[in-house]
């Protein structure tokens, strides 16, 4: 049988999951605002690609950055499932798949991210495209790129509405980390309406970045009330609804 002390405590997970979270926002903040942001010029094909031409190690060190972001995503996700289940399994259990599948989803968009690399190399196989037609094509994979991610985007916003509730209910952590949660959640899901979507992405982003930090904090700070988390571990154990 499994021994309970030599299991890692909740406080101990959650601050592993809070060095997973914040490194989230730290690598969608630098490959998106600091590199493709800085190289990807709205509605100009040419100089875009003169950008990407010129940066090449840059532009793909973003591609990089945007996998390890996904890569600690999926750990935010179970580890998040793995700390809110003995609240309500089925629902923490449905909160990670949406999570999953947005990062699944935003994972993949990223190829297009990266098919420009490939447009402007320079392979044979492409010289019977005119350059001006490749760099079109470059620009419009790369808005098909921001497209992906935005419906991955729908995904974690009803992810966080169900991870709010969780927390909210939880009653090991404070509940304002609950109603911080399904806020942002319902600001991610006016992608659901693209141009409303971009419109407000400035506003939502800075609101769920500063949820995820006083999640986060609090994690790192405080910590899970372990006691309380495992009262609520063996109630959920002993119950047939869960």
């Amino acid at each position: 049988m499994t021994n309970p002390t030599a299991e890692t405590s909740p406080s101990t997970r959650g601050r592993i999951l809070a060095a997973l979270y914040v490194f989230v926002i730290l690598a969608g903040i630098t490959a998106q605002v600091f590199i493709a942001d800085r190289l990807v010029v709205r509605d100009d094909a040419a100089l875009t690609a003169a950008n990407i031409l010129a940066n090449k190690s840059l532009y793909r060190l973003g591609y990089t950055i945007f996998m390890l972001e996904m890569i600690a995503q999926v750990g935010v996700s179970l580890l998040f499932y793995d700390l809110l289940k003995p609240v309500n399994r089925s629902v923490a259990r449905a909160s990670a798949v949406l999570g999953l599948t947005g990062s699944g989803i935003k994972t993949m968009a990223r190829l297009f991210y990266y098919v420009p690399l490939i447009l402007l190399g320079g392979a044979s196989y492409l010289s019977a495209i005119p350059p001006a037609q490749l760099e079109a094509l470059a620009l419009a994979f790369i808005k098909i790129n921001n497209q992906g991610a935005a419906i991955g985007i729908i995904f974690f916003g009803f992810e966080g509405l169900l991870r709010g509730w969780l927390l909210f209910k939880s009653g090991f952590l404070p509940r304002f980390l609950g109603v911080l949660s399904m806020v942002s959640g319902l600001g991610w899901l006016t992608f659901l309406w693209p141009p409303l979507g971009s419109q407000a992405f400035i506003g939502v982003a800075l609101f769920a970045i500063a949820g995820v930090f006083a999640t986060s904090g609090w994690l790192f700070i405080r910590g899970v009330d372990d006691v309380k988390w495992r009262a609520r571990a063996a109630l959920a154990a002993t119950s047939i609804w869960r």
